[in-house]
């Protein structure tokens, strides 16, 4: 399952920080928890044993998937982007015609999105019905809550 995962500079940046965190910290405090564990003695009742063990297994899973994401991972040419459409790493500022509240969200990749600093996922509902918009049109998007319209009223990087 070889999905190739799109990343800004920096999300690739964050990632590759995790990853040799993991493997410089995380793994050796791990590595001396079993350590411990094993010099008191019977392994076969040992509940510190078992659960470094299994606190090692939970890591190594993590470290696996964070290497197969970054051996996937490509990213985004920010000068290869149309700025006058809407499109992956876009601030968009969107005007609700219904309550006519304005908000203002960027969409990135997926596994960038962090709805608390604006940045929303380019597959959330929202940003797919943005995708290709200009400034200025009107746009029907169908969320959980129901039919939405909005008013695409600026795009920037």
């Amino acid at each position: 399952m070889n999905q190739v995962k799109y990343f800004t500079k920096e999300g690739l940046e964050k990632l590759k920080n995790e990853l040799e965190r993991l493997k410089s910290v995380e793994r050796p405090a791990i590595s001396q928890m079993i350590a411990e564990a094993r010099e008191k003695g019977d392994l076969t009742e040992n509940a510190e044993y078992d659960a470094a063990k299994n606190e090692q297994g939970m890591l190594e899973l993590r470290i696996a998937k964070l290497e197969e994401t970054l051996s996937n991972a490509r990213v985004i040419d920010e000068s290869q982007l149309d700025s006058s459409r809407v499109s992956i790493l876009s601030k968009v500022k969107l005007k609700n015609l219904k309550n006519n509240a304005v908000m203002e969200y960027t969409l990135v990749p997926e596994n960038e999105a962090d709805i608390k600093n604006k940045k929303i996922s380019v597959n959330s509902p929202i940003a797919r019905g943005l995708l290709g918009k200009e400034k200025g049109e009107k746009v029907d998007i169908q969320v959980p809550a129901g039919l939405m319209t909005f008013q695409v009223v600026e795009i920037s990087r």
